[in-house]
């Protein structure tokens, strides 16, 4: 890859936030391959950096324009102009091919405002009047900052997309008593897999080994391993430690949270932040007026200056194109919203665009659902109460309709009743949002919820579990009310330090959930959260969202559950708990959490207001160069060298700047 057909992945906003990066994953053969388009829709297929001997043309040119230098200022010699055009023409075109080949194939569409054109017209410009190792020089550092540029960008592109390698491309799988190897994506649903200690996970399903040890650093950031039992949950993207285990697949390979997630990673760099599009409108304006400038520098003094000197001010009109050049703007703006989402996925969280990093930045409001959000959602039963109905076959009642269900409380119902339940005739279990379930069982009209579900079905109950302070699951059965069922949850160890980091960012925090009254103030009393809200319907979260916007309150909300994607999709940024979330609520999500930290929040507040910092300082610092050196040019002060060497220098200044945000603590 020669150094200036690198320009067309670092100085277009549009092509670094997407359409210069398309990464496609060949489910099949379970393959990952990159395309790069260019400006005019040719397909490059992805290389690795290039090594500096591919890039001999511009070594070349650079070494030709030392040796003059050297024999110009070192030794004072002199050359005609035809010797130096012998050799600064083949030097001019070996660092500048490209450069030129792409201004002209632009000007054809009469897109003559680009950088390409700029410099093209600047070089040829400085020929023109025979500064001929200027105009050359100007062309090869020009093109030493894309060399740069390039792999700045190379490398946060590699950093976001190092989840791809994440991805086994083959898997063991027993069929007929035999192990075969296969494509990940020929696996079938509840077929057996078995993976090797050290090797990768290539499908989500349940662990059929007694047990295992898992890292799971690719889909949390956290190094710490794993332990796993029989029955839990194996995901894509695990890595084995110690032996060989099996797992029963659940999930198509396109279907795995590890392929959701790398959708998300990809599709997070086409969305651009606010800061970005500003500037890309910025970019289409400002190359303009500095044409315009750069020929007005030019001609006006003709009518003004009483000595004027073609030659002097046409050289003048040249420094002012070459340090107008917008690359440094242009460039490092996403590439520091790159190391933004590259950062927050180290970090275990994932931003679906770089625009939400901006919105993160503004919130002054956290709003949070209760279970499995700010609790760990691993509940256990407590005890069992009884109205005149036998115990036992009430929590078998209570176990079979709640089998329908994959709410954490239900499933805390479950495991307490063991396998008895598995002979229950079940039959039309259906869901009633934010109330419970009602089905049939063994012949049985069976309803399990809240007691807002038994209010709905005008069934008298026991008050006296209003008091209830942990969180229950009432009964009736044939309309009559059959006892209830107490189950407890555990707040999660982060939670009340997330809690406190909040209020140290002066952000207001609000529980919403849709238990008890008792329960929610006993959790927020706790954690010292500032507003709980209990007893909700999903409608009911939607309208607390609501008018905390009206208060003017920028807010976010976290939530895991299929309830709480309507909220979600409501807030200025949606947080979903990616572990136990609901996939609903994950593909409704701004932001996901994998391992459903409370505490991640406040880190991707953290990031985000880093990304800003970094990216304005860029800004200021390009802005700032440029104006000061456009105005010394104009005046005849700054030279094309120093010209050149200011608009590569604040570039790559710029740059540095941006990567350093992958390499941040938080």
């Amino acid at each position: 890859m020669k150094v200036t057909d690198l320009h067309k992945d670092c100085c277009s906003v549009d092509e670094i936030n997407g359409k210069a990066l398309q990464v496609n994953h060949n489910h099949s053969a379970g393959n990952h391959t990159e395309q790069h388009s260019d400006d005019d829709g040719h397909n490059h297929g992805a290389e690795e950096p290039s090594s500096w001997l591919s890039h001999w043309p511009l070594l070349t040119s650079l070494a030709v324009v030392i040796v003059m230098m050297v024999l110009e200022y070192g030794f004072h010699t002199t050359f005609n102009t035809v010797t130096q055009l012998i050799i600064f023409v083949p030097a001019y075109f070996l660092a500048g091919y490209n450069v030129l080949n792409l201004a002209i194939r632009k000007a054809l569409r009469f897109d003559f405002f680009n950088e390409f054109f700029l410099m093209s017209v600047a070089t040829i410009g400085a020929f023109a009047i025979g500064s001929f190792s200027e105009g050359v020089a100007v062309m090869v550092f020009y093109s030493i900052g894309e060399w740069f540029q390039d792999s700045a960008v190379s490398n946060a592109k590699r950093s976001i997309k190092a989840l791809l390698d994440i991805r086994p491309d083959s898997v063991n799988v027993i069929r007929d008593g035999k192990v075969i190897t296969v494509a990940p994506a020929d696996v079938a649903i509840e077929e057996t897999i078995q993976i090797k200690p050290g090797e990768k996970v290539a499908l989500d399903g349940i662990l059929l080994s007694d047990k295992a040890t898992f890292n799971t650093a690719a889909l949390t950031g956290e190094s710490k391993p794993d332990n796993k039992a029989k029955g839990e949950v194996v995901l894509a993207g695990m890595i084995n430690l110690n032996q060989v285990t099996e797992v029963k697949v659940k999930a198509a390979f396109k279907d795995s949270k590890l392929s959701k997630i790398l959708e998300m990673v990809q599709d997070a760099t086409a969305r651009k932040s606010q800061t970005q599009l500003f500037i890309s409108r910025f970019a289409k304006i400002y190359t303009p007026i500095v044409f315009l400038l750069a020929v007005l520098v030019v001609v006006l003094p003709m009518f003004f200056v009483t000595d004027y000197v073609f030659k002097d001010w046409l050289y003048r009109g040249l420094v002012f194109l070459v340090i107008s050049c917008p690359c440094a703007l242009v460039v490092s703006i996403p590439l520091g919203y790159f190391g933004g989402i590259g950062l927050a996925s180290k970090n275990g969280i994932l931003f679906k665009g770089s625009n939400f990093l901006d919105v993160m930045t503004k919130v002054n409001a956290i709003v949070m659902d209760k279970t499995g959000t700010l609790t760990k959602g691993v509940f256990e039963v407590q005890k069992v109460v009884t109205n005149d109905f036998d115990e036992k076959e009430l929590v078998l009642l209570a176990a079979a309709i709640e089998s329908k269900s994959t709410h954490p409380i239900g499933l805390a119902v479950v495991k307490y009743a063991g396998e008895d339940y598995h002979n229950a005739k079940i039959a039309e279990v259906t869901e009633i949002s934010g109330h419970g379930l009602k089905g049939t069982i063994n012949g049985k009209t069976v309803l399990a919820g809240n007691t807002k579900l038994l209010k709905k079905f005008n069934i008298d109950y026991n008050h006296e579990i209003d008091a209830e302070a942990d969180t229950i699951v009432v009964l009736a059965v044939d309309g009559k009310y059959a006892g209830y069922i107490t189950i407890a949850d555990e707040i999660k160890e982060d939670a009340m330090q997330a809690i406190a980091d909040m209020h140290r960012l002066n952000i207001q925090t609000v529980m919403l959930s849709g238990d008890k009254q008792n329960v929610v103030n006993k959790v927020a009393k706790l954690l010292g959260i500032d507003k709980a809200f209990g007893d909700l319907l999903p409608e009911n979260k939607v309208e607390k969202v609501e008018a905390l916007k009206k208060e003017g309150k920028h807010l976010a909300f976290v939530g895991d559950g299929v309830n709480d994607a309507p909220v979600i999709a409501l807030a200025d940024a949606g947080i979903a708990m990616g572990g136990l979330g609901s996939d609903a609520t994950i593909e409704t999500a701004d932001i996901v959490i994998q391992n459903d930290q409370p505490s991640k929040i406040v880190t991707a507040i953290k990031i985000g207001k880093l990304t800003r910092n970094i990216v304005w300082q860029n800004i200021a610092l390009a802005m700032g160069v440029k104006i000061i050196v456009l105005i010394l040019g104009a005046g005849g002060v700054a030279t094309l060298w120093e010209a050149v060497i200011a608009d590569v220098g604040v570039a790559l200044l710029a740059i540095l700047n941006a990567v350093r945000i992958q390499q941040m603590k938080l």
